[in-house]
């Protein structure tokens, strides 16, 4: 040190005798640079002028600015220089005044200088500088400091790092550093940080693990002290990033480290009482995090009693908002090791059972059916791999990353983006579709008659009703009967809502709730007959007075006897025909009578019974609170922290065949689920306000949990309680981003407000300690099921409320609304309803045909008719998208409506309509499939057309999202395809008609709640089989769409900021009829410039795609897993008079 100030201060006196204005100061370094070039040839044996020439450069660099930048500027060989010399030199003092030079240069520049620094093989010469350093005995301790430092700052910015120090051996000459200087602080430091850098590589992790540096490590961790804090975090660090490796995590939990760990950390947290050293408690969390990523280590953390002390650290912490990273680690690991639990079900399948006439060998029903009854498909071996899953904790988690490239599920194929040449189907086997069609033979010279769907036999039923106390007391029940599985179940007299229908409503399937008539049956019947119940409904319902005392009778005896004095008791109720007038309540209760379902559901709903409203107040997005997940989470880990605080109570259990509702002593909530569309499988209550609820999976399957629909009674007022939906499947949900359950309040629809309505705070959407088997995963090991979670205050006593994931509608519901709309017809509209099929449940599948009556029988206005073009429209293939039915009543309503709006499309197309393709799901609470387990093909009807030359010239599915915002449509372009996935194509591939983007464009014009930019047009290998991609490609349709309908809000348009209803819905049906007048103007005239406008919009676009890879969740909804093109560089601009122009009728419509 004392050689090396000599140095610098000759040099100083040096420079001192050089006239300052003889070279200007910013050539002088690079004169400098210039003569310890020509020496680097021989810098060996002119060691002392290379210290002399190294110092004056270092002097310039410091004192002078713009010496540096010359150094560093484009076109200098300046670098090049310094590295030659440090490479060539052998002399300790040029060296360190070469690595000073480096670090000055390198401490400025954003990182940049860095980065040329590392282009310039800067790196394996440090390493080179390193290794030779480390041969001299003993070697230079401020060598190896300086060297260090600076391969700290490089390290980071270069990508091929730890590559070149494991092959050079700078690894171990670090290690053994760190090893000899334990207990020297100053060469400590730089050496842990180097070997930070060194650890992210993951092949260096697991070679310093075997050497021991894990051990190491640990010698250097300490108890909480004010000195060398700065080394603790480093050491932190680097050990952090050698736990990554399951191999180091396992060494660690072998070596009894973890309770060291969890030691270390509560003496911290104990002792930081300023939190001024965070980062060092956080380091501890983070190699906690690590080691907990495996099952070993998870074991550890229990047995240390962890849960505990981070539970009782967290809490503490919870106050002070700067301490959340320690919060949300410290939440993530109890997270990941909370004892995985099995659901509370017998069996992860269905709780009831159809069995079907034939057996697929694949899919899920030939799973389900496949699998052994002694296997356990609740939890198995794979749900405790070594690997636990690894999520941000933020408080509002992203969709987890899938880790294939973002393009992996395009469409590269050609041959498979074009349309195939050649029939499907023979034509003799497409005939019998001959029968839907007879409008394109019609001759018209016998008066229009419609087809009516076909009913089954009526049967007794009894619908909801009010019961009305005794004046001092204000409940609200309904009158219950016996269910079919209950044979000993008297009727019960407290506040209960809906009511049971009386005798068989299924086909003979095995159900696992069982069968059986129950007694009373008889004098019920005889005791209906004689009431004419539902004569009064028009604006009375009558009410049975029952006896005072709980909500449920608590024994299945005999029936007591009945009170006498409750006959002719009535409650007013509002008049929905005057507030619906498209729902009628007497022709409900007749449609209930045909519906068939498989657990033979014997109830109607209230909501369903008395229809909805759609309120007239504006219901926001909800405003995610801050903390609130977490708050949530720590709520579950107390379970395991505090167990003799939990109640695990079963209140309601589908899988008891005697009696789901299980009576107590009035302190529980009530549940029922056993209704048309209903789904609630069990509700455990776990503290005194608090329940666990699960879902039933689709029938003849063992998954598919989102769909819920659900009675809540007996609550009291003032009260919080907290539900929880405990086996969801997907890994993300729009409930994180502002989205709301829906109520349904019997008190406030008796008021006068029968509506659903966005409910509930607190809500948040998380991974749970619930463990998904791997049968139910799609053979996935290791995955969890996921917690839906909201708070709710009842506002009335002893009230009646209805929860739902969205607003629903029943197939009884439809059928109403389809009758009802049959009484609309008039002599200018043509409306047949067909039956397209019989269900394997034995319901109905309609089929309607709407178009406008021909003007006259001449063959002119005859052949006009047929040759108008089909228009095709479908809903509901996903009993759980409730929306694309609401949807489509909006588009019903409109075609059937009188405004000349209608008139022009029913003049301009022939639409053919099912609205309701899967009429056993909906009506059994399944959330996708039909009793098959299986998704459902419907394109038999579009191949006959296909066959006959009569494509439609739209074909459009309306679905529901979980996952987006608004309203948008996926289409199939290939053009658009092969940009999205830069495969190779010559023009005559590209050659499309570019119509295909002509109605969404005109809807993102007129419809507020629709979303251009959330459009796409891209063809992907996992949509091949939805109906819009088999349309486009097999039957030729150009305008091929499925319409997503979001289930959550909008985030752009008129609807910003607001949650969806079904008024909004509604009049996304209307305008979608409204665009297609539009498109028909469009086409009709011929007019191509809007063709090009539509061309540049895709240029324009091409260059904004944005593809970001999406959660695998279940193969659900007709959406890619990639994320759509960005069109946001979508004008508005053409063709916008037509918005003023049909305004006015459209809203004169929707007030309908």
């Amino acid at each position: 040190a004392s050689f090396a100030h000599c140095m610098l201060k000759r040099t100083l006196l040096c420079l001192r005798c050089v006239p300052v204005c003889s070279v200007p100061s910013n050539s002088r370094v690079m004169m400098l640079l210039g003569q310890l070039e020509r020496m680097n040839g021989d810098i060996v044996r002119q060691a002392e002028t290379a210290r002399q020439v190294t110092a004056k450069i270092l002097h310039l660099i410091q004192t002078q600015e713009k010496s540096g930048k010359e150094v560093m500027s484009k076109g200098s060989s300046g670098m090049e220089v310094i590295l030659a010399s440090l490479e060539n030199t052998r002399d300790v003092q040029t060296i360190l005044n070469i690595l000073s030079i480096l670090t000055e240069l390198l401490t400025v520049g954003r990182g940049r200088r860095v980065g040329v620094f590392v282009s310039k093989g800067g790196t394996g010469i440090l390493f080179h500088t390193l290794l030779s350093a480390s041969k001299e005995m003993p070697p230079s301790e401020e060598l190896m400091l300086q060297l260090h430092s600076l391969l700290a700052k490089v390290g980071p910015k270069d990508r091929k790092f730890g590559v070149a120090a494991r092959l050079s051996g700078a690894l171990n000459v670090t290690v053994n550093l760190i090893k000899q200087n334990l207990q020297n602080p100053k060469l400590l430091l730089p050496c842990l940080q180097v070997l930070r850098v060194y650890s992210t590589n993951s092949v260096n992790a697991i070679s310093l693990g075997k050497n021991g540096v894990v051990e190491l490590l640990f010698k250097v961790l300490a108890p909480y002290s004010k000195k060398n804090t700065s080394l603790l975090k480093v050491a932190l660090d680097a050990l952090g990033a050698l736990l990554k490796s399951k191999t180091n995590a396992r060494r660690a939990a072998d070596g009894g480290y973890v309770p060291i760990l969890l030691a270390l950390y509560a003496d911290w947290h104990r002792n930081d009482a300023r939190h001024r050293h965070m980062l060092i408690r956080k380091g501890l969390l983070v190699c906690l995090r690590n080691i907990t990523n495996i099952k070993l280590g998870r074991k550890a953390f229990v047995e240390a009693d962890g849960m505990r002390v981070l539970y009782n650290s967290s809490t503490e912490c919870l106050p002070v908002r700067t301490l959340d990273p320690l919060v949300n680690t410290s939440s993530l690991i109890m997270r990941k090791c909370f004892p995985k639990k099995r659901l509370p079900l017998p069996t992860i399948q269905s709780a009831f059972l159809f069995q079907l006439p034939y057996v697929p060998g694949t899919g899920p029903a030939g799973r389900t059916y496949s699998q052994g009854p002694g296997v356990d498909d609740v939890v198995d071996e794979s749900d405790d791999n070594d690997e636990a899953d690894t999520e941000n904790d933020t408080e509002n988690e992203e969709d987890e990353k899938d880790q294939q490239s973002p393009n992996d599920d395009i469409e590269t194929d050609l041959n498979k983006l074009h349309p195939k040449k050649g029939p499907c189907r023979p034509y003799e086997e497409l005939r019998v579709y001959e029968r839907f069609f007879v409008e394109l033979s019609e001759d018209f010279q016998v008066s229009q008659v419609s087809v009516l769907i076909r009913r089954s036999p009526p049967r007794p039923i009894i619908v909801p009703t009010a019961q009305a106390f005794s004046p001092n007391t204000r409940s609200l029940s309904r009158a219950y009967t016996r269910t079919p599985s209950c044979p000993d179940h008297r009727e019960g007299p407290g506040a209960r809502a809906g009511g049971r229908i009386v005798g068989r409503s299924g086909r003979s399937a095995a159900s696992r709730r069982g069968g059986g008539a129950h007694r009373g049956e008889t004098r019920r019947r005889q005791r209906d007959q004689a009431d004419p119940l539902a004569a009064a409904f028009g604006g009375f319902v009558r009410a049975t007075l029952g006896r005072r005392g709980s909500n449920w009778s608590s024994d299945c005896g005999s029936e007591g006897p009945e009170d006498e004095a409750a006959e002719g008791a009535v409650l007013e109720v509002p008049d929905t025909a005057l507030l619906l007038p498209l729902h009628d309540l007497d022709l409900y209760v007749e449609m209930v009578k045909g519906t068939l379902s498989v657990p033979q559901y014997a109830e109607v709903a209230y909501p369903d019974y008395f229809g909805h409203v759609a309120p007239t107040f504006r219901e926001p997005l909800l405003e995610r609170v801050y903390g609130v997940q977490r708050a949530k989470i720590f709520q579950d880990i107390e379970r395991l922290i505090h167990p003799n605080d939990i109640v695990d109570k079963v209140v309601y259990d589908l899988d008891i065949p005697s009696c789901p509702v299980i009576e107590d002593d009035g302190e529980s909530l009530k549940f029922n689920s056993q209704f048309e569309s209903g789904n609630l499988r069990k509700a455990v209550q776990v503290r005194k306000f608090e329940y666990d609820l699960v879902l039933n999976s689709d029938i003849n399957s063992n998954h598919y949990h989102q769909w819920f629909y659900f009675e809540v009674s007996g609550m009291k007022v003032g009260t919080t309680y907290r539900f929880n939906i405990i086996n969801c499947e997907k890994s993300n949900s729009q409930f994180n981003y502002g989205m709301q359950a829906l109520m349904y309040s019997v008190q406030e629809a008796i008021s006068g407000s029968p509506r659903w309505v966005r409910t509930g705070t607190d809500i948040c959407y998380y991974k749970n300690h619930f463990a998904r088997s791997s049968i139910a995963a799609g053979g996935l090991k290791g995955k969890s099921y996921y917690t839906l979670t909201f708070s709710i205050n009842f506002k009335h006593k002893d009230d009646v409320c209805y929860f739902a994931y969205h607003y629903p509608y029943t197939y009884s519901t439809l059928k109403m609304h389809l009758s009802k709309l049959e009484a609309l017809r008039t002599p200018q509209i043509y409306l047949r309803q067909d039956v397209l099929c019989e269900t394997l449940g034995g319901n109905g599948c309609p089929l309607l045909t709407i178009t406008a009556m021909p003007e006259s029988n001449s063959n002119d206005h005859i052949c006009q008719f047929r040759n108008r073009p089909l228009i095709f429209l479908s809903a509901r293939v996903h009993p759980g998208e409730t929306n694309a039915s609401w949807v489509m009543k909006g588009t019903l309503e409109f075609l059937m409506g009188s405004s000349p709006l209608a008139n022009s499309l029913r003049e301009s197309y022939i639409f053919k309509i099912v609205p309701m393709l899967n009429p056993d799901g909906v009506i059994n609470g399944n959330h996708r499939c039909s009793l098959s387990g299986e998704d459902l093909n419907r394109q038999c009807l579009l191949q006959y057309l296909a066959h006959i030359q009569r494509a439609p010239l739209v074909f459009c599915d309306y679905h529901g999202h979980s996952r987006k915002k608004n309203v948008f449509m996926y289409g199939c372009s290939v053009k658009e395809t092969v940009w999205q996935s830069n495969i190779s194509a010559t023009s005559s591939d590209l050659q499309e008609d570019l119509a295909y983007r002509a109605l969404p464009k005109i809807l993102s014009q007129i419809a507020p709640a629709f979303s251009m930019a959330s459009c796409s047009f891209v063809v992907e290998r996992s949509k091949e089989s939805t109906a819009r991609v088999v349309v486009w490609r097999e039957i030729g349709v150009q305008r091929s769409y499925t319409m997503e309908s979001t289930l959550c809000g909008c985030d752009q348009g008129k609807y910003k900021g607001l949650q969806i209803g079904t008024r909004e819905l509604e009049e996304m049906g209307a305008q979608f009829c409204v665009a297609l007048l539009r498109l028909k103007r469009l086409t009709g005239l011929r007019n191509h410039q809007h063709l090009l406008d539509l061309e540049s919009d895709i240029i324009g676009s091409q260059a904004k795609v944005v593809s970001c890879p999406t959660t695998y969740v279940l193969d659900e909804d007709e959406p890619s897993f990639l994320e759509a093109i960005d069109y946001s560089a979508e004008s508005n601009d053409e063709d916008v008079e037509a918005e003023n122009e049909h305004a006015a009728e459209v809203r004169t419509y929707l007030s309908m």
